[in-house]
């Protein structure tokens, strides 16, 4: 009978030191919320800043975040000290330790294809072409979460990007370089465009420069594959970085060229493009880098006043608009959520990748009338008048570029 007391007594131990150590609900949900401020503050938007915490255990109570930001971590313990909450926070400010040195990388495939999670079935976010500057924040699952140089982070599969340190990414960016020109093409494993392919290559991919002979350029890509190229296809990246700053004309030009290119979400290279794809790689071919989506290109460039009583106006637009401007449109009229852009031509015309690059009209009586994104439409920005903005900015002078990206 001793023995059963006995047992029965340490059982209800147990019971009662485990209900102790189960931290109070009420501290969790106040952890989650004061999380939540920290992270609207720090992280709004988490296409270009990244905030996670995550509990790790209930005794203490201990929570791994996960950030991009330092000054959020600071706060979130600030706060948390201030309510008196007994909460252990690990934090990492990305990039991980895990990488060693290795923070640093290049895309490596003529286009590699990022995704909001390190899993082949996640949702596509955007692409990079070869020779796109990367920084590496973490890995995991055999993807890498890296930020391009719009500013987008994404995970993208290890394959595509080789890794650098500090002193070979500089390397990289002192190096001389070549752009490729062409909309498509390959490049070979010998100076003759009937010997094998190493890689396909698309308008803005940028290779190292070994040598130019017999009208071909040898080049090297970041894995340190060798492979040639036409000089026909390609031209000096130094020279064309350099070039004045574009004009309507240019951009044009080059947003016609994608003509009949289709329509891919996430897209932003001739292997197919979405809205926002096409009006960042027609700037970018022209030597500018805009943000990567519709709604975060509608914050930047110089604000066009196209309303009457808060409402698109389709005359005042057509008084109002340049060649070259941005317009920008949302599905729902009430919110006015920027979901699609295209760039503006004149004459009331504008091209956007909507099922395929195709041009459009916003007079109604036009044969290319598109009826849908003229009753849309919500606003429109000048991006050629703000070049040298911090978001509207010349390769020449992107860090990403020129040496080096800040940690």
């Amino acid at each position: 009978m001793k023995k059963f007391f006995s047992f029965l007594g340490f059982v209800l131990f147990v019971i009662s030191y485990s209900e102790a150590a189960q931290p109070d609900s009420s501290v969790i949900k106040r952890v989650n919320e004061l999380s939540g401020i920290v992270q609207k503050k720090y992280a709004p938007d988490m296409r270009v800043e990244y905030y996670q915490l995550k509990q790790q255990t209930t005794a203490p109570l201990t929570y791994k975040l996960e950030l991009s930001r330092q000054e959020a971590a600071t706060e979130l313990k600030a706060l948390l000290s201030s309510e008196n909450l007994s909460v252990q926070i690990n934090e990492e400010v990305l990039p991980s330790g895990d990488l060693g040195e290795k923070i640093y990388g290049i895309a490596n495939l003529s286009v590699i294809n990022t995704r909001y999670g390190p899993d082949h079935a996640a949702e596509m976010a955007t692409q990079a072409g070869l020779g796109t500057p990367l920084k590496v924040l973490k890995k995991e699952r055999g993807h890498y979460f890296v930020r391009t140089p719009d500013n987008y982070l994404s995970w993208t599969e290890s394959a595509g990007v080789s890794l650098m340190t500090k002193a070979e990414f500089e390397n990289w960016q002192t190096a001389e370089k070549v752009i490729y020109t062409d909309l498509y093409g390959q490049a070979y494993s010998e100076a003759s465009e009937a010997s094998l392919p190493v890689s396909d290559l698309v308008a803005g991919n940028i290779m190292q420069l070994i040598s130019e002979s017999n009208g071909f350029y040898k080049i090297s890509f970041p894995d340190k594959r060798i492979a040639y190229i036409s000089v026909k296809r390609a031209r000096s990246f130094d020279q064309w970085k350099y070039l004045p700053d574009p004009g309507a004309d240019q951009i044009l030009r080059t947003a016609r060229n994608f003509l009949g290119i289709p329509y891919l979400w996430g897209g932003t290279s001739v292997k197919g493009m979405d809205c926002s794809g096409f009006t960042k790689t027609s700037y970018f071919l022209n030597g500018i880098v805009i943000p990567r989506d519709a709604s975060q290109q509608a914050l930047v460039g110089e604000k066009l006043d196209i309303h009457e009583d808060d409402s698109v106006n389709i005359a005042k637009s057509l008084k109002t608009l340049k060649a070259g401007d941005l317009l920008f449109f949302a599905a729902n009229k009430k919110t006015k959520r920027v979901t699609h852009t295209a760039i503006y031509i004149g004459n009331g015309e504008f091209i956007q990748a909507a099922g395929l690059v195709r041009i459009n009209s916003m007079i109604k009586g036009a044969k290319n009338y598109d009826d849908f994104q003229s009753r849309t439409m919500v606003g429109a920005r000048r991006m050629l008048t703000a070049i040298g903005d911090p978001e509207v900015t010349r390769v020449n002078k992107h860090p990403y570029y020129q040496r080096i990206i800040n940690q």
